[in-house]
């Protein structure tokens, strides 16, 4: 065997098996979204039962919530800053009326904000098994702090969304009201 040829190992080979594996259900998920996120919350809930009942790990709680902080900018800003790329004429969102209808894509799509948010509680979770993690904090000051964090970057967020005419959700279908075309066909017909 002089090749170059790539020889996995035994245990190698089954890391790579179970990955594929592991990415096959994870793709299967893609479409149900309501089940996905069910699960996120209770994976949630399961990581506040452990945080609550343990009295500690307030600081991996804070860590966590940051990050989930910046996922939720991540996932209300849309792809092109309208700022920011202004100037080089590519897509951008419409500031006018008569301007043409772009469709709003996130900076983080919705299976990605998903994604890491699961990842994230799940890595917090295994972190309060470790006891080197519990740093002992005022736990009040954290969350005090973290409030008014999330007030503040959301405030900017909103007034961005607002100076530039962009909101990141879509409700049901839109519905349009134009006129009727034709004036006697829109009566009711007998079966």
């Amino acid at each position: 065997m002089d090749g170059g040829g790539d020889v996995a190992t035994p245990v190698q080979k089954r890391a790579h098996e179970a990955w594929r594996l592991y990415k096959y259900y994870l793709d299967k998920t893609t479409p149900h979204s309501t089940y996905r996120w069910i699960g996120t919350l209770v994976v949630f809930l399961i990581y506040c039962l452990r945080v609550f009942s343990i009295h500690g790990f307030y600081i991996i709680s804070y860590g966590l919530g940051i990050y989930l902080l910046n996922l939720l900018i991540g996932f209300l800003s849309p792809l092109v800053d309208p700022e920011l790329d202004a100037s080089d004429g590519g897509a951008s969102l419409p500031t006018r009326g008569s301007d043409e209808f772009k469709p709003f894509i996130r900076r983080l799509p919705e299976f990605k904000f998903w994604y890491s948010m699961t990842k994230a509680f799940c890595i917090a979770f295994l972190m309060t098994f470790f006891s080197v993690f519990d740093v002992p904090v005022f736990w009040p000051i954290l969350l005090c702090y973290w409030v008014v964090l999330f007030v503040l970057t959301m405030r900017r967020q909103i007034s961005h969304m607002i100076k530039h005419k962009y909101i990141p959700f879509s409700i049901g279908k839109q519905k349009y009201s134009g006129r009727r075309s034709g004036a006697g066909s829109g009566g009711s017909r007998a079966d």
